[in-house]
């Protein structure tokens, strides 16, 4: 493969798509809505029409508008069908002739999809995500040829460094200065993972980056192992998500076909081969030690750090590790430059954020915002608010985040000012609540699942979590006391200290944040209520 081939297969293929293409959302969360079937209708009304000639039915991966699905867009006409059902299908096709659709038609202009800036998400839901070739016309590995040829691996690591990425997955670490301490280290095995081990509640924005554009995280994973001199690479995805596997699958096995992966890509010494370690579902695997563990084949276990996994990682050999969104990143960063992308965002945040907006909320889905975005403007703006009254918090960061008041919407969205307030980026989960929801119900909601999802290797967070669960459960009984707490608030600073991994030291985070903005509930359910009342939750 040389770079005047590839360009012949992205013109073939711009060549062979028809006119008009209806484009049709083929991911997870719309297959359970049957858009299978949507499509299989949409298929069977083109033939039906005669009009196959001009109309092409494309599955696609995720565009966004998630609580509206199944989503039916029409390109280039620009209409978006919500909630289609495959008896829509026929007048669908029917109005490419005039006729009238019976299914919603949504608003592209709406502030939902306005506000976006999409980079990583650039392609999702405008290309099929199980053909190649489909990914090569969009301008795909086009940037890996680049830096193969008109790059060192040097200059790779430089751009990434003055572009400003962090990482994505949730501690905002330099990617470009993780990859320079990677590339320094001596070696001749090197080793760069893919952390696709997304397992915040709420959280899917890394199963729809995979399942949608798949080709767009294993070209940032070779771009990135080209920069650090590593030739192995393995992607370390949940087996819940399946059609994730699935997909990744067909995109190695297809990269392979035109040597994109493997041996000698693009005809120069540099190999790359990625495989899929598919994990059981443990949260604690999220953290790198611990998945280096699983990988290797035993139990994700994290380990005191340093060494850090660039220095010793997966069987001891120096080992690159970055999530899913943030290798999608990498191949936009090379094509458009580093300048570009560093002037997106706020002063230490560049780029954009992929968030799932769920909770109590109008619109919910997945967005993609630049840096610096206020959270009433995606709360607001985007989402619509609730549906009914106000919001009263937005939770960030997961099990490992915060509960924002409705007070501090006007909070930049980037990562120190998240942590200023109490909470954090995350991966990107982000639940709205509104005014019936009991602050301390979430704070239990999340340290039951951090005390079923603890590894139990260190005792501050395998028996702090549970002391902390048993005090949140006496709390809303109405059982509890001023001493009890104090004694929580101890809880928190311990196991928040003393903990081994990021699980356990972020563990209390949710606790600590209501316990800051939500007070007064904890107060009103104490038996010695300073207010001098005794409020038992029904």
């Amino acid at each position: 493969m040389d770079l005047t081939e590839l360009q012949e297969i992205a013109e073939a293929e711009r060549q062979a798509q028809k006119s008009i293409r209806v484009h049709c959302c083929t991911s997870t969360g719309c297959q359970a809505a049957n858009s299978l079937g949507v499509k299989k209708n949409l298929e069977g009304a083109v033939k039906a029409a005669d009009l196959g000639d001009r109309v092409q039915v494309v599955g696609v991966g995720c565009m966004g508008f998630c609580g509206r699905g199944p989503l039916v867009e029409i390109d280039p006409q620009d209409k978006l069908y919500e909630e289609v059902t495959p008896d829509d299908a026929a007048s669908i096709i029917e109005s490419l002739n005039g006729g009238t659709a019976t299914a919603n038609e949504g608003d592209l202009n709406h502030p939902f999809f306005a506000r976006q800036m999409r980079i990583v998400r650039e392609t999702s839901g405008k290309i099929d995500p199980e053909r190649i070739e489909e990914y090569i016309a969009a301008g795909g590995y086009q940037s890996l040829y680049k830096v193969i040829h008109d790059m060192t691996p040097a200059e790779v690591v430089d751009q990434i460094s003055k572009s400003g990425l962090r990482g994505r997955g949730g501690g905002g670490y330099p990617t470009g200065l993780k990859w320079a301490t990677m590339a320094k280290m001596p070696g001749e095995q090197k080793y760069v993972i893919c952390n696709a081990d997304e397992g915040d509640p709420g959280a899917f924005m890394d199963r729809s980056v995979l399942e949608s554009d798949p080709h767009r995280v294993l070209e940032g994973m070779a771009i990135a192992g080209y920069a650090v001199g590593a030739t192995q690479a393995f992607i370390y995805v949940r087996a819940e998500y399946p059609l994730a596997i699935d997909r990744l699958q067909k995109a190695i096995k297809q990269a392979k076909r035109l040597s994109l992966l493997g041996s000698q890509i693009f005809g120069s010494p540099f190999d790359f081969k990625v495989d899929i370690r598919i994990g059981a579902g443990a949260f604690v695997c999220g953290e790198e030690t611990a998945l280096i563990a699983s990988v290797e084949g035993g139990r994700g276990l994290p380990r005191p750090r340093p060494p850090y996994p660039a220095q010793s990682g997966l069987w001891g050999c120096p080992t690159l590790i970055n999530n899913v969104e943030t290798f999608a990143n990498i191949a936009v960063i090379i094509r458009e430059g580093a300048e570009w992308y560093a002037n997106i965002g706020t002063e230490k945040s560049k780029g954009t954020k992929v968030f799932a907006l769920t909770g109590k909320i109008r619109n919910n889905g997945l967005i993609e915002v630049p840096m610096g975005i206020t959270l009433r403007e995606i709360v607001e703006e985007m989402g619509g608010g609730v549906p009914d009254g106000e919001v009263k918090a937005v939770q960030t960061g997961g099990p490992s985040g915060g509960c924002i008041p409705a007070s501090l919407l006007d909070t930049p969205v980037d990562y120190d000012s998240l942590v200023t307030i109490g909470s954090m980026m995350g991966s990107g989960g982000m639940v709205v609540m509104d005014e019936t929801t009991s602050m301390i119900e979430v704070a239990q909601f999340y340290m039951e699942f951090c005390r079923g999802e603890t590894c139990g290797k260190c005792i501050p967070c395998r028996v702090g979590t549970v002391q902390m669960y048993q005090a949140l459960t006496k709390i809303l009984k109405g059982e509890a006391t001023m001493r009890d707490i104090e004694q929580l608030e101890q809880l928190c600073g311990m196991v928040k200290d003393t903990s081994l991994c990021g699980l356990g030291q972020t563990a209390p985070n949710p606790v600590m944040s209501t316990l800051r903005y939500f007070r007064d509930e904890y107060l009103v359910l104490l038996q010695d209520s300073p207010n001098g009342k005794v409020a038992v939750k029904s």
